[in-house]
């Protein structure tokens, strides 16, 4: 099974389910559920981060995670579980490399805090001061969108709008996407709702290179890393992969984990980027708790713009988690900059997620505790990494132990299940007899989208085959579903990401509009197939 990374970026929100993922609403919890959780905490076995670690692996089959904790300045745990690849033996352990993919936007964050601290831009500059260039759909979003708003999540475009310029891996420059950003329409009105998104920290990423005259790589390099003596980290997959001690990425394929390639994203630094280990981590979670300062007393950010980072810009919609998991339900919930902002047992947290292929990350501080942890895995599984922090939590906010791990595995089980029920009666109620209006030779040809660009559709081998022309891997056989709907199946399975491909057309009968959408609401956001809208090129 895959977590949709939806409950990671979008929704860290009462600790994942409590997000884009959560179906109840009801303001009373059922008594089953308010039972369970009742029994999941008189029954709950006593804190032993070893044992919980090797429960967690066991339970969500998760290969590898490396677990750092800090504490009052101090690093308290640096090691890894379990192992770097399935089906050898290496162990994972404090230096191991994981990719953090959305926890780069952190980096991005502090990187411009310091430049704000030089005086070399502030917070509310136009981005069109920075980038002249710049330009969002609508003009009057591009006069106003400043460097705060970049980091917010506040522009106006949908979750994950025009994440399929970048991800899966593609053939656009960094230039080309914020060059196509301008052809993304807004879901909502300008500052008005919260909607995660990537590509304005593309952007954030260009204007960091722009002002500091060095690449975003080389510039979180010089002013983050070395000074933090955050020695293996590195800032490509490609340097990550050079490395000996690096983990593999793993994906569920038919609901059973495996080794997956990676993905190189090299166009999209800035949103993602770093990739690092519990060593590391443990350094950049200790100064960011130190209000800015190295452990050898030097100030590499403000205390100010530590504050600044971890207040309070855009508002979430909080929502109720499952009821099992209550407890988990924030009072107040918020995006500040690079870091998503909440509560729990009265303590404010900042804390982020990130997911690529075969990766997922959590890191979370408590400022006033001046505790600091990260988890990173090798695997697509966000429940593991929620109840292991949460044991975590508990032990160090002194509350009384709740076995979570119990309780998500129980919720993650059941999500899936329901989501699989949830596509069966979809295949039931299909008209199974219609037939194509057109013949399928009728459907293949070139079409384009106002951001993405081309894509294909071609007869071979008997088949009728959809690709992406930028997007290598984006390559999938069509299989009718209905009337004049199909689905396309990727032939990279672990991209779970299959998707209606539907098609209007004119009166005369041509096509007017391609459009696609993903078949299981498990499906990541960032294969971001609704915002597309296709219309057939015409041959010269």
């Amino acid at each position: 099974m895959k977590i949709s990374r939806t409950v990671i970026a979008a929704a860290l929100v009462s600790a994942v389910w409590g997000g884009a993922c959560a179906a109840h609403d009801a303001t009373v919890m059922p008594a089953v559920a308010a039972d369970a959780a009742l029994a999941a905490a008189s029954t709950a076995p006593a804190f032993d981060l070893d044992a919980d670690a090797a429960r967690v692996l066991k339970t969500f089959d998760v290969p590898g995670m490396a677990v750092a904790i800090v504490k009052d300045g101090k690093v308290v745990v640096a090691k890894g579980y379990g192992v770097r690849k399935l089906g050898e033996a290496t162990p994972v352990d404090g230096q191991t490399l994981f990719e953090i993919a959305s926890n780069s936007k952190a980096f991005t964050a502090a990187t411009l805090a310091m430049l704000v601290d030089e005086g070399k831009l502030a917070w509310d500059d136009p981005v069109t001061k920075h980038l002249p260039g710049f330009q969002m759909y609508d003009s009057y979003v591009t006069g106003q969108m400043t460097v705060r708003d970049l980091l917010t999540h506040r522009s106006g475009l949908g979750l994950g709008a025009g994440d399929l310029l970048w991800w899966p891996s593609t053939q656009f420059s960094t230039d080309e996407i914020i060059e196509r950003l301008r052809y993304v329409k807004p879901a909502t009105s300008f500052r008005s709702a919260y909607a995660y998104d990537n590509l304005l920290y593309i952007v954030a990423g260009k204007i960091i290179a722009e002002k500091t005259g060095k690449p975003w790589d080389a510039a979180v390099q010089e002013r983050i890393l070395d000074p933090l003596g955050m020695r293996g980290t590195k800032t490509s997959v490609a340097e990550m992969l050079a490395t000996a001690d690096h983990s593999a990425p793993h994906s569920k394929i038919n609901d059973r984990i495996a080794v997956v390639k990676p993905m190189p994203v090299p166009n999209a630094v800035g949103a993602v980027g770093i990739d690092t280990s519990a060593e590391d981590i443990a350094r950049w979670m200790t100064l960011l708790l130190n209000g800015g300062k190295t452990a050898e007393g030097k100030q590499l950010i403000s205390a100010k713009q530590i504050g600044e980072m971890w207040s309070e810009q855009t508002p979430i919609r909080i929502r109720d988690p499952k009821p099992a998991l209550m407890a988990t339900k924030p009072n107040f919930l918020a995006y500040g900059l690079g870091f998503q902002l909440r509560d729990y047992k009265g303590r404010k947290l900042a804390m982020h997620g990130g997911a690529l292929q075969g990766f997922y990350s959590t890191v979370l501080m408590v400022p006033e505790e001046k505790l600091g942890i990260a988890i990173l895995t090798n695997a697509e599984n966000s429940p593991a990494m929620a109840a292991l922090y949460y044991r975590v939590l508990d032990q160090y906010l002194k509350v009384p132990a709740t076995d979570w791990i119990k309780l998500y595995a129980e919720q993650e089980a059941a999500a899936h299940k329901e989501e699989l029920e949830r596509q069966g009666k979809e295949v039931q109620a299909r008209a199974a007899k219609s037939t194509p209006s057109l013949p399928l030779a009728a459907y293949d040809g070139e079409y384009e989208d106002a951001w993405y660009g081309k894509v294909s559709i071609r007869a071979e081998g008997g088949k009728h085959l959809l690709r992406f022309e930028r997007t290598p891997d984006l390559e999938g056989v069509l299989e009718h579903f209905q009337h004049d709907s199909f689905i396309v199946h990727w032939k990279e399975r672990n991209f779970n990401a299959d998707a209606y491909v539907s098609f209007a057309l004119n009166p005369d009968g041509s096509i007017e509009r391609m459009k696609m959408a993903p078949v299981s609401t498990e499906t990541d956001f960032s294969y971001d197939f609704r915002d597309l809208s296709f219309t057939p090129v015409k041959k010269k």
